[in-house]
């Protein structure tokens, strides 16, 4: 293989590469996300993995430097409620508007 070909190759994947890559989220912007939400209802969606997803709407309740939290509406409910900022950048934990509010 020519030295002009091994470039050509390296070129490719690194383009490959820079396409997977998300552009436009970084902590700043969730963050500034997150905290336009606070104290109104939220819907959450968490990924537990091994196919397990958890889904409940609650009231973003805490922002804070490095994580927020929820107080979910249902009163039984036994879960994890503080999130990083980080898990939502990784796609793990998702936050949007409630559909409805209660």
């Amino acid at each position: 293989m020519t030295a002009d070909a091994f470039s050509g190759i390296k070129n490719a994947a690194r383009v490959d590469n820079f396409a997977m890559i998300k552009r436009h989220n970084d902590i700043q912007t969730i963050k500034k996300t997150i905290a336009d939400y606070f104290r109104t209802q939220v819907d959450v969606t968490v990924n537990l993995g091994r196919n397990k997803v958890l889904k409940y709407c609650g009231e973003l309740s805490g922002v804070y430097p490095a994580l927020f939290t929820v107080r979910p509406n249902d009163k039984s409910f036994l879960g994890k409620t503080s999130y990083s900022y980080a898990e939502v950048l990784c796609g793990s934990v998702k936050v949007r508007p409630a559909k409805t509010s209660v």
